[in-house]
């Protein structure tokens, strides 16, 4: 839908507006951009990390950025002033996530360096600190009422509160390094990867202590904590989060009043009573919730948990592979006549179904599901040996490559472009030189022999460009790329 191209260096993370069309991103060139999608361009940069950015959390009223980073330290920033509102220091590690409380002014944060931040967000000091864990904090996460939140570990999945610091329970999840986590029908759902393996897990939190006057562990002096502050305490004031009838959401970006300009932690805010997110006109609620195309939604959108996965059961080689066999044939609905929410297949279903995703590979596998490569791929292999001809062999390892073959083969024309075409046309462009000059005329016959390549190879990419998918964007580029050559 969109190419949004402004950062120097890898972008390690992505947040999106909570109402309006604006996306913020985090680089290793140690920048943050706000981008309008709409406008397919970077509104504002905010520079003050010196490391690489590593989480950006929009807060729930969508006036604040927090950005957590290598060089130790989380920022919080004033979309509307572009600047940075405070700088919290403490953690000892580059900062790995951060996470905006659902409902107060608090803060969460956690780093490399073994320990969980609670911050105030309208006196900007320290909360609570949870440093007993023997793990990085890879992953954080608040309930969605703000009850405790969860810290994502090695193996394990804990549960915390904040005032005062303790952990309710301990759930040992064989995940490996979590990467993200997400809740659902009360349900958390955990992802890790592991080269080209990615798993989910899915832990039931109605089996999962949230609450409870008893810590498990972190005491001091031997002494149990006291008891925990009750859920929804005043001590903190809520987000103002703004109604659903502004039909320009973008201007609450762009401009803002004195107001919104203040700090939060002044006596004028303090006085305010909490508001109600309140929908005063049904249309808009219905144009901005309620598209008119269908939109699959991943997991799907049911009031049922997530069903359990299923067992392992032997399947031959020929129930899993079924050559020659058509696929149903069916006839694209229009856009106004999709399903709404798109239902998944079931994944135990013994029937295949056409189109069905294959199903994920747990990270002690090496082979997928009910599918053993070895029934059939050596069969095949040494068919091909067998019949003693080299063309059916090279037809066998052209089929296999071919899709490494040509990307590969456009990843090296586009670096040879961009590195080398400058240096071709302006060689070939100068002036004669005085006098002789073998290395210069050395250079230019072999100018003259790249530039006569290329321009053999910008026919073939320019009528492959046509194509869609993968292949087609990628010619589409590197036809881009040749056309000073025309």
């Amino acid at each position: 839908l969109r190419t949004l191209l402004g950062h120097k260096a890898n972008i390690c993370s992505l947040d999106f507006h909570p109402y309006g069309s604006f996306v913020a991103s985090g680089s290793l060139d140690t920048d943050i951009k706000l981008w309008d999608v709409r406008r397919k361009g970077c509104i504002f940069k905010y520079k003050s990390h010196t490391q690489a950015v590593r989480c950006l959390r929009f807060s729930p009223d969508g006036k604040w950025l927090a950005s957590a980073a290598d060089d130790h330290t989380v920022k919080l920033w004033d979309l509307t002033a572009g600047k940075v509102m405070f700088e919290f220091t403490g953690h000892s590690g580059p900062v790995n996530v951060v996470e905006f409380h659902p409902s107060e002014y608090l803060l969460a944060s956690g780093s490399s360096d073994r320990t969980i931040r609670f911050w105030d967000l309208e006196k900007f000091h320290v909360v609570s600190c949870i440093e007993e864990e023997a793990t990085p904090v890879r992953c954080i996460l608040f309930n969605p009422d703000g009850c405790c939140l969860y810290g994502g570990f090695q193996d394990s999945l804990r549960v915390y509160g904040w005032e005062p610091e303790r952990c309710f329970d301990v759930v040992v999840v064989n995940w490996g390094k979590v990467a993200d986590l997400s809740v659902c029908h009360n349900q958390l759902i955990g992802v890790s990867f592991a080269q080209s393996t990615v798993s989910s897990f899915v832990v039931d939190l109605s089996r999962v202590k949230k609450t409870g006057s008893v810590p498990h562990g972190l005491l001091r002096n031997n002494e149990p904590l006291a008891q925990p502050t009750p859920t929804g305490s005043s001590l903190r004031r809520s987000y103002d989060r703004p109604s659903t009838s502004c039909s320009k959401p973008q201007s609450r970006v762009k401009h803002s009043s004195e107001s919104e300009r203040r700090s939060p932690s002044s006596e004028e805010d303090r006085d305010e009573k909490e508001s109600k997110a309140e929908i005063q006109n049904p249309e808009d609620y219905k144009e901005i919730f309620q598209p008119r195309n269908a939109i699959s939604r991943t997991p799907p959108h049911i009031n049922e948990p997530f069903p359990a996965p299923p067992e392992d059961e032997p399947v031959t080689a020929k129930e899993a592979v079924k050559p020659h066999q058509p696929a149903e044939v069916q006839t694209p609905l229009p856009k106004q006549e999709l399903p709404e929410p798109f239902q998944r297949p079931p994944v135990a279903s013994s029937t295949p179904m056409p189109r069905a995703e294959p199903s994920v590979i747990p990270a002690a596998r090496n082979e997928p599901i009910g599918l053993k490569a070895s029934d059939f791929l050596p069969n095949s292999v040494d068919a091909a040996v067998a019949t003693n001809d080299l063309s059916v062999v090279v037809d066998l390892l052209n089929i296999v490559n071919q899709t490494a073959y040509v990307q590969t083969g456009c990843t090296s024309l586009k670096l040879i472009l961009q590195r080398f075409l400058p240096l071709i046309t302006d060689i070939l462009a100068a002036p004669p030189s005085v006098g002789v000059d073998i290395t210069r005329e050395e250079r230019l016959h072999k100018c003259r022999l790249c530039y006569k390549q290329l321009k053999n190879i910008s026919n073939i990419v320019k009528n492959k460009s046509g194509l869609s998918g993968r292949h087609g964007s990628t010619f589409r580029e590197l036809h881009l790329l040749m056309a000073v050559l025309e």
